[in-house]
């Protein structure tokens, strides 16, 4: 091992100098600089200001309009309601052990950031992918008589976080353990010390990573390839819709990924020397996949956007109303006399 293993902790680093100490009990700082640490606790503040504040609306607005409870429309506002679990579940927990050095609480904030972290991002990739799927089968339309309704669309939500409690709870029962990563202010399922249950990882990723990444990836090609929409208001419709959902699993595996392989790569090479800083940067900049999607959701969901300025303008559209009184001044100027 290139590495200090402990109890409950493993530190990328060994202990030939006699500095490494337990992450629950003593600063990290030989790991990193301070500063560091305070630029992680400033960039978790920020996560977590934008991201409490853009899921929760986005949640309220859905909740809100009648004619938001579409299937794309519910998937989305499950992947807000995950990431606001995280937000909330997670990210203190993470700011507090990055402005202190270590993890102040305790094993505990370990163990609530990694398992907060890991329940929202499986919930958030399957949904994703039943995401892509109703796509599919909406464009391509193999079911003729078949689509999905409100009551398919409850059934997905469960279904993902079904999936979702499958694979983060057993940890909390001993089949597998939370640990620390990299510069030990953020917590993570032990894929590296000699504690590692195999087979419990390799059906995590067999099951909750690789097969939904494949169905967003299979899904995706097909919607792009598939033939262009009519131009009729259903038609651009479907098509806005379609074009949101490969968006939103672009921003998935951009964000996701790099923590999936990197996680993987430690699996697959147990013992082999990596820094603090290589497992830390890809947890952070996945934890930035709670704020993409409500902003992509808005810039690229007409409903979504017409739904908003009118929740934020206390139920009147501005923008719509002026649209629709320059459309009735063009019809009367035109009218014959």
């Amino acid at each position: 091992m290139n590495g200090t293993e402990g109890p409950d902790f493993y530190i990328p680093m060994l202990n030939n100098t006699g500095l490494v100490r337990s992450p629950y009990e003593y600063p990290q700082y030989y790991l990193a600089s301070p500063a560091a640490y305070s630029l992680s606790a400033a960039y978790m503040f920020f996560l977590f200001v934008v991201g409490l504040s853009v899921n929760i609306f986005t949640i309220h607005v859905t909740l809100q309009h009648k004619k938001l409870r579409s299937p794309l429309n519910y998937m989305q506002a499950n992947v807000a309601l995950a990431n606001l679990f995280m937000v909330i579940g997670a990210f203190p927990t993470t700011i507090y052990s990055s402005m202190n050095g270590y993890f102040a609480i305790g094993r505990v904030g370990a163990i609530f950031e990694g398992f907060f972290c890991f329940i929202c991002i499986i919930v958030s990739i399957w949904s994703v992918a039943l995401m892509a799927i109703e796509r599919v089968i909406i464009v391509y339309k193999p079911m003729s008589n078949f689509r999905f309704g409100e009551n398919f669309s409850i059934m997905a939500v469960c279904f993902t976080w079904v999936m979702g409690s499958i694979a983060s709870v057993p940890p909390l029962f001993g089949v597998a353990r939370y640990v620390g990563e990299g510069m030990q202010n953020i917590g993570g399922l032990d894929y590296y010390t000699r504690h590692t249950n195999e087979p419990y990882i390799m059906y995590l990723f067999a099951c909750h990573i690789w097969v939904p990444v494949t169905i967003m990836v299979f899904c995706s090609v097909c919607l792009l390839c598939a033939g262009k929409e009519s131009e009729t208001v259903q038609g651009r419709a479907e098509r806005e819709t379609t074009r949101l959902a490969v968006i939103m699993v672009i921003t998935f595996l951009v964000s996701i990924m790099p923590y999936a392989f990197t996680a993987w790569w430690l699996f697959t090479h147990r013992g082999a020397e990596y820094g603090p800083i290589f497992m830390t940067v890809p947890s952070l900049f996945a934890k930035s996949y709670s704020i993409y999607n409500p902003i992509f959701y808005f810039w690229m969901n007409n409903h979504f956007r017409q739904c908003t300025i009118s929740t934020l303008c206390c139920g009147k559209n501005p923008i719509e109303e002026e649209e629709r009184s320059t459309s009735g001044h063009i019809h009367s100027s035109v009218s014959p006399a």
